[in-house]
C-alpha cells in the first residue's frame, strides 16, 4: 500500500539578539521551530500532544555552530520521544532537501508516521561569545570536542590535492570561477555581467527585507549601486564578487518542517487547508573536484536536478508557479533561471522566497529548510498551485530539488519510490588533467619535474583580494594547446603585469593566449601573458590600454 505524504506543520525561529547572555545554542532555536511547526497544525494542545508523541522519524542538518555528539537524540529527549529513524546528515546545502525527499519516501512506503525533518545555526551567538572569551558558551551542550573558533568554510582545510597546491578551494573561489566562465559564454561584458548581479541581488535584499524571519527584516534594502560599487566596506573578496554578493553566514536562525500520511492527517484532524502534498524529488551531484568539471559556464547536476525533479512530479516546467534557488553567490541562480528559461532579473516569477544567503542569512547547511517552510506558507496562502525548490550545497557541486503543491499528483501516482538519479553525474566528458605542466616531446605535456613552457588559453580564472581592495593572487583554470586533448591545469600567475592586467573590468580575460609552466621551487603550475623577450623588453600579448581603472576597483558608473 502506498501513503500520500504531506507537510502538515512549518516553523522558523529567529534569535537576533547580541548578548551573550542571550546566545542560545543551536538546539534551543530547533525546538522553538519544531514547537512552532506542531503549533502552526492549528490542533487543539491535546491533538499536539498527540501529534508530537507520534513522532518516530528525526532528520537533522548538520549544524556548522556546534559539535554536537548526537543531535537527532538530543531533539528527541527534549521532545519525549524515541524515534525509530534517526539522522544526522553530512554537510551541504543540499541536505534540506535531500532529508525531505527521504523522509517523505518513507512515509509513502508505510516506514514512517510522522517526520520532523530540522535545522539550525547559531553562528552569530558563537561569535558573540568567541569575541567576549565566553567559551564554551554558557549552558550550551557539552560535547567531547572542544570549540574555541568560529567554523568557516573559507578557512577549513583544502586537502593534500592540485587545487590546495595552487591555494584554491574555498566556495569563495571556485563559484566565481563559474561567473566568469558563464559570462564569457554569453558574451557579456564584465560591467554588464556585473551590473546583472547586482540587480539580481538588490532584488533578492527587498524580498529579505519583508521576511520576518530574515536576518534583515525591517533593516533598508541594499539597492543596486550598494551592491555592486567596490568600497571599503564593500570590499572585493574574489573576482567579480564584492562582499555584498557572498553569502553571509553570522546568524541564528532555525526551521523545522512536520511531515505524515494523509490517512493519519485526516485521523488526529488537522485541517486541509495546512495540508502541502510532497510531490517529489531528484538530486545528484558533479565531481567533488572542481578540476574534473565539464565546464565552468554550466552545471550539469543542476540541470538533471531540475528537470528530473520535475518529471518524477508529474508535472512540466511551465507549470511551476514559485521558485526559491539556493543563492549563497549570484550564479546559482543564474544557472537554474537560465536553464528553466526565466529571466535572471526582473522576472514575472521570483527566483526567490526568502532573500538569499546574503540577505536573508546563511544559515548554515540550513537554508533550503526556510524555503520549505516558506514555500509552505506561500502555497497555503494561494500564491501558486506548484512550487519548486532547488537546494545548492558544496563547490556547486551537490544539488536536491524538490516540488510541492496545494493539490496530490495530477498523474494519480504514489511517491517516487527510489531516488530516480544516481548520486553522481559520470556521463559528461572533462578534459583530462595535469597536475604539472611540463614539456615532453613532440609538442606533448607531461606531468614531469623538468621541461618548459607550454602555449595554453585561459578557461576561466578568479583572483583573490586583500582587505584594501588590492589583487594579490590569480587562479587561472587552463587548456592547454599543444596536447592534442587539451588537457586543463591549474595555475597561479607568474608576475605582476598578468596579475594586474587580469584584475581589470575590460576586456574579456577567458580565451587569451599565453604561457604556463610548472615551477619547482614554489611547486605550482605559473602562467604568464607576456610575451617570450624581444629587444630587451617584454609585452602583454594582449594591447595594453590605459582605462584609468586601479587594479580591483570599480570606477565610473555601476
Amino acid at each position: 500500500m502506498s501513503y500520500t505524504p504531506i507537510i502538515i506543520g512549518v516553523g522558523d525561529h529567529v534569535n537576533r539578539s547580541p548578548s551573550v547572555s542571550e546566545a542560545h545554542e543551536p538546539l534551543t532555536l530547533i525546538l522553538t521551530a519544531i514547537d512552532n511547526a506542531l503549533k502552526d497544525t492549528d490542533l487543539p494542545a491535546s491533538g499536539i500532544q498527540k501529534l508530537q508523541s507520534s513522532i518516530d522519524s528525526i532528520d537533522v542538518v548538520r549544524t556548522w555552530t556546534w559539535p554536537y555528539d548526537d543531535l537527532p537524540g538530543e531533539i528527541g529527549q527534549k521532545l519525549g520521544v524515541d524515534a525509530r529513524h534517526r539522522c544526522y546528515s553530512d554537510h551541504g546545502g543540499n541536505k534540506p532537501a535531500r532529508l525531505f525527499d527521504e523522509a517523505a519516501r518513507r512515509i509513502s512506503k508505510g516506514q514512517t508516521r510522522v517526520a520532523v525533518v530540522t535545522g539550525g545555526e547559531a553562528l552569530a551567538s558563537l561569535t558573540a561569545c568567541v569575541a567576549a572569551k565566553k567559551m564554551p558558551p554558557p549552558g550550551w551542550t557539552k560535547t567531547k570536542d572542544s570549540v574555541d573558533t568560529v567554523f568557516s568554510a573559507t578557512t577549513r582545510d583544502r586537502g593534500n590535492n592540485i587545487g590546495a597546491d595552487h591555494s584554491i578551494g574555498a566556495p569563495i573561489q571556485i563559484y566565481p570561477l563559474y561567473e566568469n566562465g558563464f559570462r564569457a559564454h554569453r558574451g557579456q561584458s564584465i560591467v554588464d555581467n556585473h551590473q546583472e548581479s547586482a540587480q539580481l541581488y538588490a532584488e533578492f535584499a527587498r524580498v529579505a527585507k519583508q521576511h520576518p524571519y530574515s536576518w534583515s527584516y525591517g533593516k533598508k534594502a541594499k539597492t543596486q549601486t550598494e551592491i555592486g560599487a567596490v568600497t571599503e566596506q564593500n570590499r572585493m573578496i574574489c573576482f567579480p564578487y564584492p562582499l555584498l554578493m557572498n553569502a553571509f553566514n553570522t546568524v541564528n536562525l532555525a526551521a523545522a518542517c512536520i511531515l505524515t500520511c494523509t490517512e493519519y492527517a485526516e485521523q488526529l484532524g488537522i485541517p486541509k487547508t495546512k495540508w502541502i502534498y510532497a510531490l517529489g524529488g531528484a538530486g545528484t551531484q558533479d565531481s567533488e573536484n572542481f578540476w574534473e568539471r565539464p565546464n565552468y559556464y554550466s552545471s550539469p547536476s543542476i540541470v538533471r536536478s531540475i528537470d528530473t525533479g520535475v518529471a518524477v512530479s508529474g508535472l512540466a516546467k511551465e507549470d511551476i508557479d514559485l521558485f526559491d534557488f539556493y543563492s549563497c553567490f549570484p550564479i546559482v541562480p543564474k544557472l537554474a533561471a537560465t536553464h528553466l528559461n526565466l529571466p535572471i532579473t526582473n522576472g514575472r516569477k521570483p527566483l526567490t522566497l526568502l532573500g538569499g544567503l546574503t540577505s536573508f542569512g546563511g544559515a548554515g547547511n540550513n537554508y533550503s529548510m526556510h524555503a520549505i517552510t516558506e514555500m509552505t506558507r506561500q502555497l497555503r496562502q494561494g500564491k501558486g498551485r506548484y512550487g519548486l525548490i532547488l537546494a545548492n550545497g558544496g563547490w556547486l557541486t551537490y544539488q536536491h530539488v524538490l516540488c510541492l503543491s496545494t493539490m496530490r499528483r495530477r498523474d494519480g501516482g504514489p511517491y517516487p519510490a527510489v531516488p530516480p538519479l544516481p548520486e553522481y553525474v559520470t556521463d559528461v566528458p572533462v578534459p583530462p588533467v595535469i597536475a604539472k605542466v611540463q614539456i615532453q616531446g613532440e609538442g606533448e605535456s607531461k606531468s614531469e619535474d623538468t621541461g618548459g613552457e607550454v602555449e595554453a588559453v585561459i578557461e576561466t580564472y578568479t583572483i583573490d583580494y586583500d582587505r584594501h581592495n588590492r589583487p594579490v593572487l590569480a587562479h587561472i583554470v587552463g587548456l592547454l594547446k599543444t596536447t592534442r586533448h587539451h588537457h586543463r591545469f591549474l595555475a597561479n600567475h607568474a608576475d605582476q603585469e598578468t596579475l594586474d592586467f587580469m584584475a581589470t573590468w575590460t576586456e574579456e580575460k577567458i580565451g587569451m593566449a599565453g604561457r604556463v609552466w610548472y615551477d619547482p621551487v614554489t611547486r605550482r603550475n605559473l602562467f604568464t601573458l607576456k610575451k617570450k623577450k624581444k629587444a630587451h623588453h617584454d609585452e602583454l600579448e594582449v594591447d595594453e590600454r590605459k582605462d584609468n581603472e586601479k587594479n580591483g576597483k570599480l570606477v565610473g558608473k555601476l
